[in-house]
């Protein structure tokens, strides 16, 4: 393999053909189905795909014999399924999403999250990083491959659109697929992280998550605030109670023991190894306000919080009124939605069910007190990697990054890897990603770092072709 002709390929086609794509791309608002309902009458799922699947064909061109099919199973959301043809026996699967997350408020005045923005290595706006360049990646690693002649094994294609949304679509899928699909020895993800943007990061692991609505109800209207309160228990103040069962509010810590694993020692030993590459990037690449400080000083215990032990976030409220809105009233209710993470081991279902009876038991005063939950995805951690990928990911992190790959866990979640961790246990995954300091995915000013992204397809289209060659020898 000529690395340097390889590289020149996979450059010149970001630049001239994926990068303006991604830019179309970033213009669409095809939230996931999680975040707009309608989804299927406003049409923007159905233009993301149509984006894709019209360059996707024509590259395909290249390959003989291979096939893409939009997929739709009624009810659900759209699939991208394309097979190109190889040699031997063996299959590689490569995993992408077209959904997005909401838009989200703090967008830069230049930037916004359906409005690209290119400033220098950085394309702004929402799903370019997450994850609408893994289609993209994917094929320019197999179209450099073609350029020079280089043998793969036969490769399949997924991209879904609802991983935003937990991927509930995605097992009805699989399933519809399974011949198809066959039996993968590589699965490749493009929708991971990475802890900075000086070599390749293979992910490790990636946490579950549960999480849903909290209601509590305390009257059928609201009442004047001067009156009620002291006879009237605020709903807040309950929510608040039935929160401490979950958390405590001091530390932060995520009290039953039910909710916890054991960690391994050898991601203990990947956490420490991680620190001592990124230092306190592990925490400055978060927009803290000034004076603002981490949970813990303990740069390992960071990065064990974030990737190994369960966290709570409150995401979203209801139930209370814009500030400018805010009369003297003792609403009747509040609402919060909770995400909360949970390790990568943990039955993300049953910690459903957990967090639903312990909030909802007993609630004080008689509070009328309801948990809906809406997701419950189970998180993976990676099997042990064969000597052959490991030598792999060295290799080409060193030819396209300069320096050796590096391991980490996740803190997110991408529930098709728990899933074919299941139906593929003899697999090998090398789950990657652009999502690096500042990135921000989900969040305002989300970017794509395009040098990354350029790098990352060189070192997939390197070990795919390090799969077949060494499959073939045995």
């Amino acid at each position: 393999m000529d690395t340097t002709r390889l590289s020149r390929f996979v450059s010149g086609l970001w630049d001239d053909e994926i990068v303006p794509q991604l830019v179309e791309y970033i213009r669409i608002p095809n939230k996931s189905p999680m975040f707009d309902k309608d989804w299927v009458a406003h049409g923007y799922m159905d233009q993301a795909v149509e984006l894709m699947s019209t360059w996707a064909n024509g590259k395909l061109a290249a390959f003989p014999g291979a096939t893409l099919e939009v997929v739709r199973l009624e009810g659900r959301t759209p699939l991208i399924y394309i097979e190109v043809p190889g040699e031997g026996d063996d299959t590689v699967v490569l995993y992408g999403h077209l959904d997005k997350q909401p838009e989200m408020t703090g967008w830069a005045d230049d930037l916004g999250p359906w409005k690209p923005v290119i400033k220098g290595d950085k394309l702004y706006g929402r799903g370019g990083a997450d994850d609408g360049y893994a289609i993209f990646g994917s094929l320019a690693a197999l179209l450099a491959l073609r350029e020079q002649g280089i043998a793969h094994s036969r490769c399949v294609i997924l991209i879904e659109a609802c991983e935003e949304s937990g991927s509930y679509d995605l097992p009805y899928y699989v399933d519809h697929l399974a011949e198809r699909i066959g039996n993968p020895s590589l699965v490749v993800c493009l929708d991971s992280g990475c802890g900075n943007y000086d070599q390749l990061w293979l992910t490790t692991s990636l946490r579950g998550m549960t999480g849903g609505e909290l209601t509590v109800q305390v009257l059928e209207e609201g009442v004047h605030s001067g009156d009620a309160s002291g006879v009237v228990p605020s709903s807040f103040r309950i929510l608040r109670e039935l929160l401490s069962r979950l958390e405590d509010p001091a530390t932060g810590k995520i009290l039953p023991q039910e909710l916890y694993v054991d960690i391994p020692a050898e991601r203990i030993a990947q956490a420490k190894a991680s620190t001592e590459v990124l230092g306190t990037a592990i925490y400055d690449k978060f927009p803290f306000v000034e004076g603002m400080r981490p949970v813990t000083d303990d740069l390992v215990e960071l990065v064990l919080n974030r990737t190994w032990r369960p966290q709570l976030a409150v995401t979203g409220a209801g139930g209370m009124p814009a500030l400018e809105s805010a009369g003297n009233v003792l609403r009747p209710q509040t609402a919060v939605k909770l995400s909360l993470r949970v390790p990568p081991t943990l039955n993300g279902s049953r910690a459903g069910e957990f967090v639903k009876q312990l909030l909802e038991k007993d609630p004080p005063y008689g509070a009328k007190v309801s948990f809906k939950v809406e997701k419950d995805g189970s998180g993976w951690n990676a099997p042990q990697l064969s000597p052959w990928l490991a030598e792999a990911v060295k290799e080409a992190s060193e030819h396209y990054f300069g320096a050796p790959a590096a391991y980490m866990g996740e803190g997110g979640s991408i529930p098709f890897m728990g899933m074919l961790g299941e139906k593929f246990p003899q697999a090998q995954f090398l789950i990657t990603g652009v999502l690096g300091p500042h990135s921000n995915a989900h969040g305002p000013n989300e970017f794509l770092h395009i040098p990354t992204g350029k790098k990352v397809s060189m070192v997939v289209a390197e070990v795919v072709a390090k799969h077949y060659a060494l499959g073939a020898k045995g």
